[in-house]
């Protein structure tokens, strides 16, 4: 998307105008203009000169907005930064204090001397046409340094549309151009002799009313902009958090260089106390890093050798040497930072509603204006009266709150994840995401930890625990087994340090073998040391019942004696459970996918409490798990692997887990940088409040104008007796709107989005996920294609030496490299895979890719 910035707009007509324009460019696939951030985001293959002479011939003027213009992070932020800057809000103030003056001499002639006989020089006393005279001048000069309404105004009349600006423009012209008359008509009497009538025309003078609209309406545009700068202050502090200079090791010298010259592979030194100035990878020491800035997370994370760390994050205790890996925009702050950015120039399809009443307000307005100072002319008033009641409907009619009402809170809702490390790319998304009603959840790394871990320590008679874990870890220590990795993370955590072993041998998919003290060490699944080991009915129907809640239990043995087991699981994350309790308090439907075994899966499913499990689903499988569920309503996934992009793109909207794969941050809608299940619930409970405030603003915007209009028009006068409008109270009541619209959005920022407690329960529109799908044990999924109904060839190959899911895993890789083979569902469990094949595959081609991988191949039917 690029990005441009867009001058000259004062209000939704403006900005739709704008759009319409652009839209007709050849090339030009889409267009979103943002009145909020006076920016205009562009999708296509139109030249930048192209897009830019729309602009201006439809009377506004544009420019790029460069925040991808530089490679460089800092000085992509500094551009970046700088089209942030309130420009605005100075300039309105000087204009504001100069009117002021002016109107105040103003209305001391007009009001002070006229009416109450206040001091005046002689010139002026009982000369209500000089006083006239005066009074033209001093509005002329406050129209003047308003000059902005009236050539903005004006301008867009003439070229065929029309703005805000063009009812403050004809209304303040109106009652200027009156009182001109009148002050000629006072000279006419004067010089036919007839003093007195001169005098009483005097009476009807509106050159107050005349600057007083335009101060007014100022006073309104100041008030607006000083709150829609607040808007944007998520964003600029991000910008504000990307670091100047690094401290990099060149030559074996550290120097400070500008952050533009640092370089993927560069050693930066990072001190206590200093910002770490681009994203890499530790190499030497251990410290505490404050990444609240892009995670929200108040806790320091800890970091050592090995470990990732962020660009603007805050090195808190120890001293850091680290390797650049991200650079210039593509670090995470960057990322951070061109995803709202984005946001805020993108649309929401809300906010569609109110450019379709603005393109047509405008010219409505202008029409019920003229209407009415017609009807009351016929009605047997003077022009004065007439005019007045057609000035005051001009300026009471705000458009400029219709064109407000939606971007402010997508903006503030933005700004308030983005604090919080929730990431929305579009304002559609942020949007959609609060009418989700189904919650799809990948189970590895989304629910789980994604990492095996020891769960359970299970000693035999007469052991240690402490023993038996020293002994698998020596045995463990020499393997590259994910499982082996976890007992060696839970040895070390508890400090059991392993000892030396000899004759060391792995059998891949059996078990581990070694010599301990002249005894024979092994270690491995049930299956693996039953033939060797004597193990009692009661110790085997227990791993049998951890097998059967989803763990791996692995068996160890010394000198021909069973010493204990060790059970291994993949286990859910802390926030799990009460993330799904908390979407389920909301009403949503949680649904589990995961190409796990159905044991496993639904063992996980249990403890996590979610609705229903889809077990045995491959990427295309779970692709059309979501085509299913959005039958029956709104659909979120949420996923972190490489697998769940298909799913995080076909669902209505994707949310990637910020530690998954580039691939799955790509395919969705949002981020959820922190990685935390509970930023699911908090994000749709955002989206939910963004889009009330919302409503509420539209409600706001569209009901001040229909009580607004009758009510200057003077209907409420003749219907009720009700008094007239005059047109300054008008002008007032207009520039207020606005204001007040923007004020109800920075509301969002008091919303504490991870408080469940006033979450309303969604009633449910369709029927449960249970009858959505009926069949998870992939009947559906994955028996068939998954574009149609067609039968396909499927075997089935009974495999000896699978222990987990890491086994599952490269068996699954194996067979679905090969050209025949369209899918491969594999159980280690089961000890069997299932593939679908396209065309017929020789049986020893199957068995070769499988024993390859050092498992065996016990048969294969089908």
């Amino acid at each position: 998307m690029e990005q441009y910035n867009v001058t000259g707009m004062s209000c939704a007509a403006c900005s739709n105008r704008v759009e319409k324009a652009v839209s007709k460019v050849e090339g030009v696939t889409s267009c979103s203009v943002s009145l909020l951030t006076n920016s205009m985001g562009v999708e296509g293959t139109a030249s930048e000169s192209a897009i830019i002479q729309a602009v201006i011939n439809a009377g506004y003027g544009a420019s790029p907005k460069g925040i991808r213009k530089d490679k460089a992070q800092g000085a992509d932020h500094e551009v970046a930064l700088a089209a942030l800057e309130d420009h605005e809000t100075p300039v309105l103030k000087r204009r504001l204090a100069l009117s002021v003056g002016f109107l105040l001499m103003l209305m001391y002639f007009s009001m002070g001397v006229s009416m109450w006989n206040w001091p005046a020089p002689w010139v002026f006393r009982d000369n209500m046409v000089g006083i006239g005279i005066l009074e033209m001048l001093l509005a002329i000069v406050v129209m003047l340094i308003n000059k902005k309404f009236f050539t903005n105004g004006y301008r867009s009349l003439f070229m065929g549309g029309s703005n805000m600006d063009t009812l403050v423009a004809l209304g303040s012209s109106a009652a200027f151009g009156y009182s001109a008359v009148v002050i000629i008509g006072m000279t006419k009497h004067l010089s036919e002799g007839h003093a007195q009538m001169a005098m009483q025309m005097g009476h009807h003078f509106y050159f107050e009313s005349a600057a007083m609209i335009v101060t007014l309406i100022t006073v309104g545009k100041m008030l607006e902009a000083t709150s829609k700068g607040r808007t944007t202050d998520a964003l600029k502090s991000l910008m504000k958090l990307a670091p100047k200079t690094a401290v990099i090791e060149r030559a074996g010298e550290e120097m400070t260089v500008p952050i533009e010259e640092v370089v993927i592979g560069d050693t930066f030194v990072v001190r206590p106390g200093e910002n770490i100035p681009v994203d890499g990878i530790v190499l030497e020491g251990a410290t505490a890093v404050d990444e609240s800035a892009l995670t929200g997370e108040s806790i320091p994370a800890d970091k050592a050798e090995g470990d990732v760390v962020s660009a603007a994050t805050l090195n808190q205790s120890g001293f850091m040497k680290c390797r650049a890996t991200r650079v210039g925009e593509d670090t995470t702050l960057s990322q951070i930072i061109q995803t709202v950015s984005d946001a805020a120039a993108t649309k929401a399809p809300i906010a569609k509603v109110a450019d379709k009443v603005s393109g047509v307000f405008v010219p409505a307005v202008i029409a019920i204006a003229l209407v009415t100072i017609a009807v009351w002319l016929v009605a047997g008033k003077s022009v004065g009266f007439a005019l007045a009641r057609g000035i005051s409907v001009l300026v009471i009619s705000c458009p400029c709150a219709l064109g407000l009402a939606t971007p402010v809170a997508i903006m503030v809702g933005s700004g308030m994840g983005a604090k919080h490390g929730i990431m929305f790319k579009t304002a559609a998304a942020q949007e959609e995401t609060g009418r989700i009603e189904i919650v799809a959840l990948d189970k590895t790394g989304t629910i789980t930890e994604g990492t095996p871990k020891v769960t359970e320590v299970l000693p035999a008679d007469g052991v240690d625990p402490s023993t038996l874990m020293q002994l698998a870890a020596s045995l463990e220590v020499k393997s590259e087994h994910p499982l082996a990795k976890a007992i060696m993370d839970y040895a070390k955590a508890n400090q059991i340090a392993p000892q030396v072993v000899t004759d060391f041998s792995a059998l891949p998919g059996n078990g581990l073998s070694a010599s301990y003290h002249g005894e024979r060490l092994i270690g491995g699944s049930l299956q693996y040391l039953k033939p060797q080991v004597a193990v009692d009915s009661a110790f085997e129907n227990r791993m049998e019942a951890l097998a059967a809640t989803g763990k791996t239990p692995l068996l160890f043995a010394k000198g021909g004696a069973l010493i204990g087991a060790i059970a291994v699981a993949d286990v859910i994350k802390a926030d799990s459970r009460e993330a799904i309790a908390q979407l389920k308090g909301m009403g949503i439907q949680v649904v589990m996918l995961t190409g796990d075994n159905e044991r496993t899966a639904k063992a996980i499913g249990d403890q996590a409490g979610v609705d229903q499990v889809v077990a045995g689903v491959l990427p295309n499988g779970k692709e059309a798990v979501i085509r299913d569920l959005q039958k029956n309503g709104k659909v979120a996934m949420v996923g972190d692997g490489i697998n769940d992009a298909p799913a995080l793109t076909r669902a209505d909207i994707g949310m990637a887990i910020g530690a998954g794969t580039d691939i799955a941050i790509d395919a969705a809608d949002a981020v959820l940088m922190k990685s935390r299940l509970l930023d699911v619930p908090a994000a749709i409970r955002l989206s939910r409040q963004t889009l009330k405030n919302i409503h509420e603003n539209l409600f706001w915007a569209f009901f001040y104008n229909v009580i607004g209009i009758p009510l200057a028009a003077g209907l409420y006068h003749v219907l009720f007796g009700a008094p007239f409008l005059n047109p300054m109270v008008g002008a007032a009541a207009m520039s207020l709107s606005s204001f007040c619209v923007v004020t109800n959005a920075l509301r969002l920022n008091l919303f504490k989005m991870d408080d469940p407690s006033k979450d309303k329960k969604l009633v449910p529109k369709h029927r449960s996920t249970e009858n959505i799908i009926a069949d998870n044990n992939l009947k559906k999924f994955n028996n068939q294609k998954i574009q149609g109904e067609t039968k396909v060839q499927k075997k089935t190959i009974k495999i000896e030496g699978m222990m987990c899911g890491h086994c599952e895993s490269m068996v699954t890789k194996a067979l679905e490299s090969l050209e025949q083979v369209d899918k491969a569902m594999v159980s280690h469990t089961a000890g069997v895979a299932m593939v679908e094949l396209n065309q017929d595959v020789d049986d020893a081609v199957l068995t070769k890719v499988v024993e390859d991988k050092d498992y065996k191949v016990i048969s294969i039917e089908g």
